[in-house]
């Protein structure tokens, strides 16, 4: 086992406070590759990824988690870029699809030093009109539903430690 991968995995903390300062592009396409290569349900590559750094629309889609989370604050942590992944509703596996591509690209993210964190209300949000126009702004097909975004940036502070793993979490059965 590749025992630096392994540290990846371990190391790897929710971020809820980002630098101001956008991340470059190279780290962006490392971020946006790694989650090409996640597994999906009969290698179709359902997914889609979408990255948003334009500042205006950033805002636009704070205030839309937000109106659905029921608070004032923006629920993707005030990060330079959000990274959103939609699947088609009727692919066969899309929540776990791309919910494997999220996954790729937080610990991509993480092994060039930035710092991610999972954040919800896509389905929600892009299920609006509003959401919808987006989406046909930026060129996604029809019958997409949203499945999660990221708030993708430099950490402010320092991560995290893991907190202990739980007894029990696993059985191995001979």
């Amino acid at each position: 086992m590749n025992t630096d991968f392994l540290e990846m995995i371990k190391t790897r903390r929710s971020c809820r406070s980002y630098k101001t300062e956008q991340i470059s592009d190279k780290e962006l396409q490392a971020v946006l590759e790694a989650g090409t290569y996640a597994p999906t349900s009969l290698g179709m590559q359902s997914p889609y990824i979408v990255a948003v750094q334009n500042s205006e629309q950033r805002k636009q889609l704070a205030a839309m988690n937000a109106q659905i989370l029921g608070t004032s604050s923006n629920p993707y942590y005030d990060a330079p870029t959000y990274v959103l992944v939609f699947a088609p509703e009727k692919a066969n596996n899309p929540i776990h699809d791309a919910s494997c591509v999220m996954e790729n690209m937080m610990l991509a993210a993480h092994a060039i030093g930035l710092a991610s964190c999972w954040i919800h209300r896509e389905r929600e949000m892009f299920a609006t009109e509003e959401g919808k126009s987006l989406m046909k702004k930026w060129g996604l097909p029809d019958g997409l539903m949203g499945i999660g975004g990221l708030a993708l940036g430099y950490p402010l502070t320092d991560l995290p430690e893991p907190k202990p793993r739980k007894d029990g979490y696993f059985r191995v059965i001979k």
